[in-house]
């Protein structure tokens, strides 16, 4: 199920950055509408298999589990109205993306990840970022430096590809590591941990 759930979880990335217009493919011309969907489809499905076992892997490193077990604690004192009210100004950030696209698409990458804690912690369920109430931050580093490594793998891959996409980035579009500019692969930092929220809606049921 995760692979079909990854194709969804990134047509879902796709759909928002048609409101901030913050990357676009090149040399896919050729491709028609059913093809263009199939490989991009393909491709798309092995976002999340790739985020889980580089963080499973990174989790067998002994120091990654020392160090991050016990860090310090990050609760809040009443949860389920601040998931409430993350959830109001995170949902409307959203709205507002295509209004003020030039500011706001940081949160192209941040708002998902909070929507989904917030509805998570509404109904009573257990989200990624409740061990972080007793300090524990492994999954959190885990996802986050995965996606660091998967990123810049894929955009090592992408750059100079016949058909590949590249970045307009507003006020942070310079200093590029491939095509992608530096500040840039800091949005990989919350899509890491969007990939275990995600992910753990199929592997929590296995």
């Amino acid at each position: 199920m995760l692979f079909p759930l990854s194709a969804l979880f990134w047509w879902f990335f796709e759909y928002l950055n048609r409101f901030v217009g913050n990357w676009h493919y090149v040399g896919i011309e050729d491709f028609g509408a059913l093809e263009y969907t199939f490989f991009a489809t393909l491709a798309f499905s092995t976002v999340l298999p790739a985020m889980v076992s580089t963080a499973e892997w990174l989790g067998t490193f002994g120091r990654l589990d020392t160090a991050f077990a016990s860090w310090f604690p990050a609760g809040l004192p009443r949860p389920k109205l601040a998931a409430a009210f993350v959830l109001v100004i995170t949902t409307l950030s959203l709205a507002a993306l295509a209004v003020f696209r030039d500011y706001l698409f940081p949160l192209l990458w941040i708002s998902p990840l909070l929507v989904i804690v917030s509805i998570q912690g509404l109904s009573g369920r257990t989200t990624v970022l409740a061990p972080l109430a007793r300090g524990d931050w492994r999954g959190v580093v885990s996802y986050s430096v995965a996606a660091l490594l998967c990123g810049f793998f894929w955009e090592m891959w992408n750059y100079g590809s016949l058909s590949h996409w590249e970045y307009t980035v507003a006020y942070v579009d310079r200093f590029r590591i491939f095509e992608m500019p530096l500040l840039g692969y800091a949005g990989y930092l919350p899509f890491g941990v969007e990939c275990a929220a995600i992910a753990a809606l199929v592997l929590d049921r296995e």
